[in-house]
């Protein structure tokens, strides 16, 4: 009976020790699955924010993942414009346009005034303003009398900026490895020799640095040539059929020009004339005297024979005076 006992009591532990296993189990499945479930509601949450999005200040939603547009490189242009107005009085138009462009915070460049032969001034002035004010200062010229010409020009030279400010950084880099050379070098050939190259790279620095200033000038301020002229006073209209005084005046000028080239072509003429005159008087006079003179050839004889002497002729029978002797 002892026997049997012993044998049978093993079993309810046995159950009981594997109805706890399998209650352990099925809890961690079951933990399993909520934090799966979590999970997978999490991800379900942060999908269906990065899908909605959140309100951007503007009103348009921005995805979590989005990324912003990079922004765009600002443009460098030069701008140039060249006006021709036609006003009643250029010095006032003058005084006009150098206060509105001093006043956009520009300036007055080279400026040319001349007058004509009837008294009308015309003025020629260079006008550098920021390209902020460039529309505004340039109707303002073109509204300041008639308008008779205009030509505008904008040049991008936003390559050109760009690639000289990537050549001034490589370069000041060089210029900066050479010192750090020349710092480490022990040899005098080998300072001599870093010393030229060093010169040749700030030479080529300070030229990078000089077109560099040059650009920005150009782009930060547009120029204007400004062409201002008086109006001219209107006259009456002639009759066109020409007269006897026009004729007269016509023929007249005709004369007046034919003398004055004859004029100058005697004054092209006569420093030749003059010289060949002393020549010729030296020839006669001085030249010519000193020369030998070729004595009278003989009379040959030629192959026929002497020739004949001429017999003399026979004397003239004179009447005698009395007292004559024979």
């Amino acid at each position: 009976m002892r026997t049997r006992r012993s044998v049978r009591r093993p079993a309810p532990a046995l159950a009981a020790l594997l109805l706890a296993a399998a209650l352990a189990l099925t809890g961690c499945s079951a933990g399993d699955d909520a934090s799966g479930g979590s999970s997978s509601a999490a991800d379900r949450g942060a999908d269906g924010k990065g899908v909605s999005g959140e309100a951007a200040p503007g009103g348009k939603a921005i995805g979590a993942g989005a990324t912003a547009p990079p922004k765009l490189a600002a443009s460098h242009i030069i701008r140039t414009a060249s006006l021709t107005v036609r006003v009643k009085d250029v010095p006032r138009a003058l005084d006009q346009a150098r206060t509105g462009v001093e006043n956009a915070g520009g300036y007055v460049g080279n400026e040319t005034t001349t007058r004509d032969a009837e008294g009308h001034e015309r003025t020629r002035v260079v006008l550098r303003v920021p390209v902020e004010k460039y529309e505004e200062v340039l109707a303002d010229l073109e509204g300041s009398g008639k308008l008779l010409d205009r030509s505008a020009k904008a040049e991008d030279v936003t390559d050109q900026v760009v690639d000289v400010e990537s050549r001034i950084k490589t370069q000041r880099a060089s210029v900066a490895r050479i010192r750090e050379l020349m710092d480490r070098a022990t040899k005098l050939s080998d300072v001599v020799t870093l010393e030229g190259e060093l010169s040749t790279r700030q030479a080529d620095l300070e030229s990078l640095l000089a077109r560099q200033k040059s650009l920005k000038d150009r782009t930060s301020l547009a120029t204007i040539t400004l062409s201002l002229s008086e109006t001219p006073v209107k006259q009456e209209a002639k009759d066109d059929d020409p007269g006897f005084m026009d004729a007269l005046a016509g023929g007249w000028s005709a004369f007046v020009t034919m003398l004055r080239w004859l004029a100058v072509a005697f004054g092209a003429v006569l420093p030749f004339a003059a010289v060949a005159a002393l020549i010729v008087l030296l020839w006669l006079r001085v030249v010519r005297p000193r020369l030998p003179r070729r004595p009278a050839s003989a009379p040959t004889a030629t192959a026929l024979g002497p020739l004949p002497t001429a017999r003399p002729a026979p004397e003239a029978t004179q009447p005698r005076t009395p007292g004559e002797r024979d």
